[in-house]
């Protein structure tokens, strides 16, 4: 089984990374981009027989308090 965590940075938040690419993107001629935001994939491996609730509940505590920055980013937990 595997956790993927999706980490943006919040809409409201200025993103100087994703502003950099969204330029770069415009001057190598691809247009309509109106936005970019970069953020963090981050993959984990669970082991095997590991209850996919029990692991949703902590991974989604440790993505709040430690992986992700709430104040300034959004996060997506899945599980596969």
């Amino acid at each position: 089984m595997k956790a993927k965590i999706i980490i943006t940075p919040k809409k409201a938040v200025v993103d100087p990374q994703g502003k950099t690419v969204q330029g770069a993107l415009e001057h190598m001629g691809y247009k309509g981009v109106t936005g970019v935001h970069v953020g963090k994939y981050i993959e984990i491996d669970l082991a095997p027989g590991t209850d996919p609730a029990t692991a949703q509940r902590a991974l989604n505590d440790a993505a709040h308090k430690f992986l992700s920055n709430p104040i300034i980013e959004d996060y997506r937990l899945e599980i596969e």
